[in-house]
């Protein structure tokens, strides 16, 4: 049984299974565990966001020191979670009868670029951080802000579309795309007039080209499909999902009496649409006629839902449960006969004392699940699971470790997997005490000495 990384310590990368750990945030103890096999650092983004700040003084003693880009960043006190932000936001924005089935919201706050080493997070009510890894001279990361960006919720890099990112936010979708020096990226035809503006920062610059407007309502949820054509999102307010053809401009509802969507998921081939609700009740469409099936569920609210890399599964979690749930189709698309299984996570409860599962993610390749999980024991409190996942075709996980994140009591806010790697995927976390941290899972085609 895997234990627990050290109170105080830092998690840098997985080498075969084994997550290594050190005592601080360092680019030279990074490069030496696995920079020299990637011939690359992965540096953590420090970010001071607008609602991580404690609103409570701070105390003056025992300042806590971590090392980013090989500086020392002092920082004093605990920063506060994003869990008072969080209740607070969903509180204002569901109606009262809504309010029980979701005590803490599913951020989607991180997103990694399809075929670059790009990641852009959720770094404030109102911005978003972008950090391209491949551009040596573009260290500093960009800031994407504007008057139409206002309470972040989602964001999504578009497949097939360049450096094009989408932005949820209230009142509509932010649509961003970068500008080189002699290429600057155009504004969309018909677009309001004032979009146009620019990002700050050092490396490649961001410019807003379209605002794909949703009158007052707060987006809550964004998918592209795979071919990047397409982007839906949802809202808490509305009685349906939106279909937008982003080069148009146009959006077409698809009511099927969908209030309060928590949860899309277009599927990898495009042949499937996963739509979920706060009461309970999820949907799965076939994308050729858009018809549909219902699902309920007793285990509470589908907090996370990921698609295997063919298609033809889908992996869920709920609000009120440690036990995922996987969906397998019974046949070939417009097909809608499927099955619910369990899978089963002993770890969780047997190890943490947690009650249930927060979020997950699940890498593209399939082989690697992060798991964090509702409030633990002292030791587990703020980690992040890590599983090993074989599919035969059922999915059997194993167990490989905990993850501990920088700073005081930190917790995981938002997390994300990218597969550009051959050597294993790249699991990216925003944590509440201000850093958004990448570990390489290095466990393909690598034999440690």
């Amino acid at each position: 049984m895997p234990s627990f990384p050290p109170p105080g310590s830092v998690t840098i990368c997985e080498i075969n299974r084994d997550l290594i750990t050190a005592d601080c945030l360092s680019d030279d103890r990074a490069n030496d565990t696995y920079g020299k096999i990637l011939g690359m650092v992965f540096s953590p983004v420090p970010f001071q966001s607008d609602f991580l700040v404690s609103p409570t003084p701070e105390p003056k003693n025992e300042p806590r020191n971590d090392e980013v880009n090989g500086e020392i960043i002092q920082r004093k006190g605990v920063i506060a979670s994003l869990q008072g932000f969080i209740e607070g936001s969903v509180n204002r924005l569901l109606r009262p009868n809504d309010v029980k089935y979701l005590p803490t919201e599913y951020l989607q706050g991180v997103s990694w670029h399809q075929h670059k080493h790009i990641i852009a997070f959720i770094s404030g009510t109102n911005q978003v951080v972008v950090r391209d890894y491949e551009n040596a001279e573009g260290k500093d990361p960009c800031i994407l802000t504007h008057d139409l960006q206002r309470d972040v919720k989602v964001l999504e890099w578009r497949p097939n579309g360049g450096r094009t990112l989408s932005v949820a936010c209230k009142g509509g979708i932010c649509i961003w795309a970068a500008s080189f020096p002699g290429n600057a990226a155009s504004v969309r035809p018909g677009a309001v007039s004032f979009l146009g503006s620019f990002s700050r920062g050092s490396g490649v610059r961001y410019t807003l080209v379209d605002f794909l407007r949703s009158h007052d309502e707060q987006i809550s949820a964004l998918s592209w499909s795979p071919d990047g054509r397409y982007l839906a999102s949802a809202t808490y307010e509305s009685s349906s999902f939106t279909i937008w053809d982003v080069a148009q401009g146009l959006g077409t509802p698809i009511r099927r009496g969908l209030g309060c969507v928590s949860t899309i998921k277009w599927s990898p081939t495009g042949d499937y649409f996963f739509a979920a609700k706060f009461d309970g009740t999820f949907y799965l469409w076939e994308t050729n006629s858009w018809t549909s099936e219902q699902w309920s569920s007793t285990s509470g609210f589908v907090t996370g839902a990921i698609w295997d890399p063919e298609g033809r599964m889908i992996l869920l979690a709920f609000s009120g449960s440690s036990v995922l749930g996987s969906i397998h189709f019974a046949s070939k698309p417009p097909s809608l006969v499927a099955h619910l299984l369990p899978v089963d996570l002993p770890e969780i409860t047997t190890s943490t004392n947690s009650q249930g599962i927060e979020k997950i993610a699940w890498d593209a390749s399939g082989e690697r699940l992060a798991v964090s999980f509702k409030e633990g024991d002292k030791l587990s409190n703020g980690l992040i699971a890590v599983y090993d996942v074989k599919r035969t075709p059922l999915i059997c996980p194993s167990l490989i470790g905990f993850i501990r994140g920088p700073g005081d009591n930190p917790k995981p806010v938002a997390f994300s997997f990218h597969g550009k790697l051959k050597q294993g995927p790249l699991l990216s976390v925003c944590w509440s005490s201000g850093f958004c941290c990448t570990y390489p899972l290095i466990f393909r085609s690598h034999v440690v000495p």
